[in-house]
């Protein structure tokens, strides 16, 4: 579905596995799917600069409805000319409605059908998102692609528990939808429902009418087993629409990825890359690798042989670990660099693959080189 903002072209299935490649045409430039999205919660990627995510390929990248709210305010972000201009990236931004932190980050007071009213974990303050609140502020943030406000369900709801939050999502989303008001942002509605199938069928009916440019999955990688994760995505797969781009919410790690894209997932996003690599670790070809480690003291090879991203063209595993081991924050800078670099790169050869019909191929390689064993679905 297109308008003189947005279009999507399928471009490639492949017809054995179903993993799709295409292109999302923005405002702000194309994004050629399968994509990793790097996540700048804060209007930043933390450790990297814009020139830096160009410069590895970043396409996208995401930033979060709540945090920039609380801090510096969706007000100072409109007046300084919107989020792009306000973070110095002009390729596309998505970002999220501020659900997920509502119910995750803040002591709730109150969820009800008007919205949610919380406290904030910066101050304490007391605040209501609603659907159209979080429809305004990411109007003032500028954003290519916002979310509908929906209630994430955890794993470990019940069936009345995790119903009752489908519906609310439900109804909010046609407020949302109400609200919505810019054409040069793409409203992307949540299928919700937890892990139960009936619930996710009717969550994504009550998607269904209101999709135009895209959708997303949400409630999945929130602690349940890979497993079942795939369980759902299998389930999903052949019901949700064809001709947008199809979103998995909050997943990024290298086999997850691998898995989402084999179930037609397009878009991903995920805080992992980042995190790990200021705790010292670096996801690689060949698996992850710990370079705080000891047995890396004295080892004077790159990161990962088959990446040539600037972390493992000019450093070694030794002086990545003397960086990590004394808290210099280049190496949490270098092994970021290296992790989203390492994430591209698993797109592209997975977008790669289906064009050149060699996905399961492909997929066969990736798992053998990272000596794992592919969780299944059930």
């Amino acid at each position: 579905m297109n308008n003189e903002y947005f279009s999507f072209e399928l471009q490639k299935v492949d017809p054995e596995t179903g993993a799709r490649a295409g292109v999302l045409h923005t405002p702000h430039g194309d994004i050629l799917t399968p994509v990793y999205m790097p996540v700048g919660t804060q209007a930043t990627v933390k450790g990297l600069l814009p020139k830096d995510l160009e410069e590895i390929g970043s396409q996208i990248i995401l930033s979060n409805t709540y945090h920039l709210y609380m801090r510096p305010g969706d007000e100072l972000v409109k007046n300084a000319g919107g989020l792009h201009k306000f973070m110095n990236w002009h390729k596309p931004i998505l970002t999220d409605s501020g659900g997920f932190q509502v119910f995750s980050l803040s002591s709730l007071n109150n969820i009800t059908d008007e919205g949610v009213k919380f406290s904030s974990h910066v101050d304490g303050s007391k605040h209501l998102f609603t659907p159209e609140r979080a429809m305004q502020i990411q109007h003032n943030l500028g954003s290519d692609i916002i979310m509908a406000f929906d209630e994430c369900s955890e794993y470990g709801y019940t069936h009345g528990q995790a119903k009752a939050a489908m519906e609310r999502t439900g109804k909010w989303l046609e407020r949302c939808y109400k609200a919505h008001n810019d054409p040069a942002q793409a409203l992307f509605p949540i299928v919700q429902g937890n892990f139960y199938r009936d619930l996710r069928q009717e969550s994504l009916n009550r998607c269904l009418p209101f999709v135009k440019h895209g959708i997303a999955i949400g409630g999945l990688s929130v602690g349940e087993p890979k497993p079942l994760m795939y369980e759902m995505l299998d389930f999903l797969r052949d019901k949700l629409p064809t001709d947008v781009p199809r979103y998995l919410m909050g997943v990024g790690s290298p086999d997850c990825l691998v898995e989402g894209v084999l179930r037609g997932v397009d878009m991903f996003d995920c805080v992992l890359a980042t995190r790990v690599a200021r705790n010292g670790t670096a996801l690689t070809s060949r698996g992850k690798v710990v370079v705080r480690n000891g047995k890396y003291r004295e080892d004077f090879t790159p990161l990962d042989p088959d990446c040539d991203c600037y972390c493992c063209r000019n450093y070694t595993k030794a002086y990545l670990r003397h960086l990590v081991n004394v808290g210099e924050m280049t190496g949490a800078v270098l092994l970021s660099l290296h992790n989203i670099s390492y994430l591209h790169s698993l797109m592209k050869g997975l977008r790669e693959s289906i064009f050149g019909g060699c996905v399961k191929e492909f997929v066969q390689e990736f798992y053998r080189k990272n000596g794992e064993i592919p969780a299944k679905s059930e």
